[in-house]
């Protein structure tokens, strides 16, 4: 009797908010970030010659998107299936790594190193996850009997389908590293039987379009991840000079100079922002210690469908370590949540390392505007729905 196989592919998305900005997003719908697009460009190149039949994605716009690197050469529809989705992580979506590594320490660890035992309210237990993702891949296997496909999907639900597939226990999944964004499992289908050729592959992403390749949270003998900023309400009575400070080493920062510096106006400007909005004022931390500052201002710039972002200070011991992007990310979680389109900042023009910053991270310049000591560069930078 003749054996027929099909081949799947199961690959994770590129690079997504979640991952940069170091927020839990397993539901929460996130885009994908400058630098996935480029992974998305290499794994297109890396399937450019591999002969696809059907195509499958979650329901969330990361898989999606990065579906397109197998659209790119070949024509194919793009077939949306929920059952494909990440895992969902109930009160914790949206919620930095560094809160709750902080609040629920033992929920954290849980998560990552025994999932079974991982338990938060309105999160999808493990087991069920497991079941789920081992369903629909076994039933799409089935469906195309003999042909190759290619499905995206996610981090974890990757991970706990290769779990039940190669016989891991939830306390030892550790044996199972977490793949990096765009990394390829290569599965095969035959008499009822799933098999793996290899698994986490990401040898089409050279070092510096690695996701993983900036990170420790993911090796095997790392159980906590200290990279992670919690962020939190920064209570402007209380620290008020905690936040003129701040507000005085960033204006030296940028402009090498006090000169135009009012800490009375900038303080007044941050009381009315708490009043507008109490998300507005944020403060991050590394630990117990102060690692920075996130201001915005809710008002400004709303008529343009635009987030004002006033502030983005970091103490500098915290500088160096990409750890400013995790405060961006509170801004679009904010400004999502408000229906914005968009992000908008000023930067002054003498102020290099942060108009560097901003554009690494897809701001654009969209006008300049004159400064008390400068030009400003306005800069923008565009968020989906």
């Amino acid at each position: 009797m003749e054996v027929i196989m099909t081949k799947i592919y199961l690959i994770r998305h590129a690079e997504a908010e979640g991952n940069l900005y170091r927020r839990i997003h397993g539901h929460y719908n996130g885009d994908v970030t400058p630098k996935g697009h480029k992974q998305i460009n290499l794994l297109a190149e890396r399937f450019r010659e591999i002969p696809i039949d059907a195509l499958y994605a979650s329901d969330l716009q990361r898989t999606q998107k990065t579906a397109g690197a197998i659209l790119k050469y070949h024509e194919l529809p793009l077939n949306i299936d929920p059952r494909l989705k990440e895992v969902d992580m109930g009160v914790w979506e949206d919620t930095p790594w560094g809160n709750v590594a902080y609040d629920d320490p033992e929920q954290m660890v849980y998560f990552s190193n025994d999932p079974a035992k991982w338990d938060v309210e309105r999160g999808e237990h493990f087991e069920t996850l497991k079941s789920r993702i081992t369903g629909v891949v076994t039933e799409l296997a089935e469906k195309h009997e003999g042909q190759t496909i290619a499905l995206f999907s996610h981090g974890m639900a990757i991970r706990s389908f290769l779990s039940g597939l190669m016989g891991v226990s939830s306390e030892n999944i550790c044996e199972i590293l977490h793949g990096d964004n765009t990394c390829v499992a290569s599965l095969t289908y035959s008499g009822g039987k799933l098999d793996i050729e290899y698994y986490n592959d990401n040898s089409h992403l050279p070092p510096e379009m690695s996701t993983f390749a900036g990170q420790q949270w993911w090796k095997k003998d790392i159980r906590e991840d200290f990279s992670n900023l919690r962020i939190i309400p920064f209570n402007i009575k209380a620290d008020a000079e905690l936040f003129v400070n701040s507000y005085r080493d960033s204006w030296q920062s940028a402009h090498g100079t006090l000169t135009g510096f009012s800490e009375e106006i900038y303080l007044r400007d941050a009381e009315k922002s708490v009043k507008k909005n109490s998300l507005s004022l944020m403060k991050a931390c590394y630990g117990e210690e102060f690692a920075g500052i996130i201001e915005l201002d809710t008002s400004h710039a709303s008529d343009k469908g635009a987030g004002w972002i006033s502030l983005i200070y970091l103490a500098s011991d915290y500088r160096g370590h990409n750890m400013g992007i995790q405060l961006v990310g509170h801004a679009v979680s904010v400004y999502r949540a408000l229906g914005r389109r968009s992000l908008q900042l000023h930067v002054s023009e003498d102020n290099k390392a942060a108009l560097a910053f901003y554009e690494k991270f897809g701001f654009k310049h969209i006008g300049t505007e004159d400064g008390s000591l400068c030009p400003l560069r306005l800069m923008e930078m565009k968020l989906q729905a």
